[in-house]
């Protein structure tokens, strides 16, 4: 069941990429893609969102039930474990890459992820070196961004985070699902920022 569940995840991916100009502007479809084996990973925010019934969507239900679809065979991440962002954000917030280090894909042109954090969460101010692109495939959240007003986005808006900038995110009464790309500087991880603006 593994690879068929990535390859559709794969092609719906590719779909978005040619239908949805935020991505293909931020980084075309890769065409690089080495495949490799992935060691699932679970972790417990999979099983709230094997249980999730919020995530609306529309145009991109497809790809949002590809990732879903996927899931149980992903290797979730543990990003922040280690650190001081409390268990509860740990036990709540789920990503899986799809295309880098953990995912079924590597290329050396972009990384790929899902993020999916369920009602009532918040994702503290963070940043990375990479240049980051969310797009929302169900749900909706407040995105925020260093040096701009928060925005509430839905199902097929995009937020932008450039290189080293902080932003965070937060739940309101409805879940959030999030495609989300990295380009350049792949390697380095996000960190918590020390001053939290929330």
């Amino acid at each position: 069941m593994t690879r068929p569940a990535f390859e559709n995840l794969l092609e719906q991916a590719r779909i978005a990429h040619g239908s949805q100009a935020c991505l293909s502007r931020f980084c075309p479809f890769p065409d690089d893609l080495r495949e490799q084996s992935v060691e699932p990973f679970h972790i417990p925010a999979a099983d709230i969102l094997s249980r999730e019934t919020g995530l609306y969507s529309d145009a991109l239900s497809e790809f949002r039930d590809a990732f879903v679809a996927a899931s149980p065979v992903a290797q979730w991440r543990e990003t922040y474990k280690g650190t001081d962002i409390g268990q509860d954000f740990m036990d709540r917030f789920a990503c899986y890459t799809l295309i880098g280090e953990g995912g079924p894909w590597l290329s050396a042109q972009m990384s790929s992820y899902v993020v999916y954090m369920p009602p009532n969460l918040y994702y503290p101010w963070h940043h990375h070196p990479a240049e980051e692109m969310y797009l929302v495939l169900a749900g909706e959240a407040e995105f925020m961004r260093e040096g701009d007003e928060p925005e509430t986005l839905r199902p097929g808006d995009h937020s932008f985070h450039a290189s080293n900038q902080p932003h965070a995110m937060r739940t309101g009464d409805h879940p959030v699902m999030a495609y989300v790309l990295w380009r350049n500087n792949l390697e380095s991880p996000p960190v918590l920022t020390e001053r939290d603006v929330a």
